[in-house]
């Protein structure tokens, strides 16, 4: 068994950052629908801007909305208007076609890649 990407969306902006909220990454349900994440998922955050590298979950946001926001400690290290990759991984004995889309600077969905 290795573990294997199999959810990814490539160059999202964040829209917020809320210290206050407790933990996760919330994301616009239409892009976690169109990749194969799942509310609760854990997922791989990392900053094309800042370099920072961080694990969290997932929390389902409004869809259409374009929203990717960075919620409580997490909002520490990415920050609104950074660009991000967002991963989510599973544990399979074979590769897996992982479903990924490119999405613009409204995080809307560009392609699927």
């Amino acid at each position: 068994m290795r573990w294997f990407l199999r959810s990814k969306i490539h160059k999202a902006t964040v829209t917020q950052s809320d210290l206050e909220y407790i933990g996760s990454i919330t994301i616009d349900s239409t892009l976690i629908d169109a990749v194969g994440l799942l509310p609760g998922e854990k997922v791989t955050v990392v900053s094309n801007t800042s370099g920072s590298r961080l694990e969290t979950y997932v929390i389902a946001g409004e869809p259409g909305s374009g929203t990717v926001c960075m919620n409580g400690a997490a909002a520490h290290l990415i920050k609104k208007g950074e660009e991000v990759i967002i991963m989510g991984y599973e544990l399979a004995e074979q590769t897996i076609d992982a479903q990924v889309v490119l999405v613009d600077h409204k995080n809307k969905i560009v392609s699927h890649l």
